[in-house]
């Protein structure tokens, strides 16, 4: 394979690289598909506020939601802010075409067989779970009310104002 590889022309060699890395990037959304254990590591956020927001494509307040996030994401990620989307749909392509009409500037994690759910022991969608620098969880709000919003950013600015305890 080596000799092969080192036989070809440059370009030749850099089309093989991009379809290998394609056929990794594919191979990680078929494991995904198919229900592999969703990565949501939050250990690697301590220092920041971590909003995490379980949405799906059925779900009419995330319509709502999602865009508000996005707008607090680019408002206070300077600031400290992360947000994780947890995404439930069963099938993939659900999300994603809710996705196109309803676009997410933040990370999201997919689990279609609902164990972050479970394991966060999530009432409703939206569901958000509000960590503080240290991790702790501090706040947990089940639904989205437009009427809330301002609350909702208060307490946000409020985390990020205090000082990192770690």
């Amino acid at each position: 394979m080596i000799r092969w590889y080192l036989s070809k022309s440059a370009a030749a060699r850099t089309r093989f690289l991009l379809l290998a890395l394609l056929l990794l990037a594919t191979g990680a959304a078929i494991a995904a598909r198919a229900g592999a254990d969703p990565a949501l590591d939050l250990t690697r956020y301590r220092g920041r506020v971590v909003l995490v927001d379980f949405w799906a494509s059925w779900c009419s307040p995330c319509r709502s939601s999602i865009p508000w996030l996005n707008a607090m994401q680019a408002k206070y990620a300077d600031q400290g802010l992360v947000i994780v989307g947890v995404n439930v749909d069963k099938e993939r392509a659900d999300a994603e075409r809710f996705l196109a009409g309803t676009p997410i500037h933040f990370e999201v994690v997919y689990d279609p067989d609902g164990r972050l759910p479970a394991q966060y022991d999530v009432p409703v969608m939206p569901s958000s779970f509000v960590f503080d620098r240290s991790g702790a969880l501090v706040v947990r709000h089940a639904g989205f009310l437009n009427a809330k919003r301002a609350e909702y950013e208060a307490t946000l600015r409020d985390l990020l104002a205090r000082e990192n305890p770690g």
